[in-house]
């Protein structure tokens, strides 16, 4: 019988990468994994068991940890904030600088592959450069190779387009895996499915959120603070209190619409002032094609296209959780909005799947 793949998980979340690696292949075990923010890494735990996970900052752990023994695979996604293209870039962002601890951390495991998930602008930052570098001859990871690759999300059967770059690293004593081929198309063929749509994965989903008498009813306590949860990923169809000037607008928007089916009166003054931007905005996501990016705040229909297709609503954390592929039995812990930062962080279960399989088969 095979033997299991020993994992070591940094910048962990809520473990969606974990999920979609033990999606691709049971064999994926996660021994330890490291996660700063406490609401978090209690997800984690609550899903993959106790006792695995450090809740505190990776250069805490780097300096006073016994590191773990016989990993087989390191992944992670070193927070990307400072050259994300949403926003203000800024790239000596001291976020960007913890990609050096996660390269710190392979040269001490020294495992057999590992994996880097961040932005697909993360290959155009200095710190990719940097990473290049250290793998090269006279680097300190350069007994590594790796090689990288933008990968959609949609093209590996999740109901979401979510572009990021993905790098595989290896000894070089090992084969490069190679990265996973696209399974889904929008225009399906022999060889590939057609994309998963919004309503596909909408499928039996309420549409009235109908778990708001979960909310209140459990704890946990976690580091000396009793926090939500665990809620199972179904236990999060929540529902809002809206004005009725959002209700209103949000009434005003067809099937595909967005702010500019909203009638003047109801729209917001620095509205008013740009008939033109994004069209994403209090935008209804497309039922018939996958889902734009779920970020960490989709229940604010003002932030992006995360309005539901029909209802007067935006998307709950249940549908947004469905949407980045979380399986039912995943657990999530903390309040309302720690959990919807836990959600949109995570890379989408099906990539992560994808990437798991093609490890798996070289392991």
């Amino acid at each position: 019988m095979p033997r299991n793949i020993r994992v070591l998980d940094l910048f962990a979340g809520a473990g969606g990468l974990t999920a979609g690696f033990r999606e691709g292949s049971k064999r994926f075990t996660s021994v330890a994994a490291v996660e700063m923010d406490i609401a978090a890494a209690a997800s984690y735990e609550a899903t993959f068991g106790s006792g695995i996970v450090f809740a505190g900052p990776i250069e805490e752990w780097l300096d006073t940890q016994p590191m773990p023994e016989n990993i087989d695979v390191v992944v992670g996604g070193p927070p990307c904030q400072g050259f994300s293209t949403l926003g203000k870039q800024d790239e000596e962002d001291l976020r960007n600088g913890l990609w050096r601890h996660y390269a710190e951390t392979i040269k001490r495991v020294k495992p057999k592959y590992f994996v880097v998930e961040n932005v697909a602008a993360f290959e155009r930052s200095k710190q990719f450069r940097q990473f290049v570098e250290a793998t090269e001859p006279g680097g300190f990871l350069e007994e590594y190779a790796f090689q990288h690759r933008v990968l959609n999300s949609a093209d590996f059967g999740s109901p979401q387009a979510r572009k990021r770059a993905v790098l595989i690293g290896h000894l070089r004593a090992l084969p490069f895996p190679g990265f996973p081929e696209p399974t889904h198309a929008s225009q399906p063929s022999a060889r590939r499915e057609r994309y998963r749509w919004v309503q596909d994965a909408f499928l039996g989903i309420p549409g009235d959120p109908d778990r708001d008498h979960v909310l209140g009813t459990k704890s946990i306590e976690i580091s000396g603070r009793r926090l939500a949860g665990p809620f199972s990923t179904r236990e999060l169809h929540w529902s809002r209190d809206y004005t009725d000037l959002s209700r209103r607008r949000m009434a005003a928007i067809p099937e595909g619409g967005n702010r500019f089916n909203i009638k003047e009166a109801d729209l917001a003054p620095c509205w008013r002032k740009h008939k033109s931007g994004s069209a994403d905005v209090m935008g209804r996501l497309y039922p018939d094609r996958p889902s734009v990016t779920i970020r960490t705040e989709f229940f604010k229909p003002e932030k992006g296209r995360y309005l539901h297709p029909t209802k007067n609503r935006a998307i709950t954390h249940y549908e947004a959780a469905v949407l980045q592929g979380f399986p039912v039995n995943h657990l999530f812990v903390g309040s309302r909005t720690a959990i919807a930062r836990q959600i949109g962080n995570a890379v989408p279960i099906p990539l992560g799947a994808a990437i798991g399989r093609q490890l798996a088969s070289v392991l």
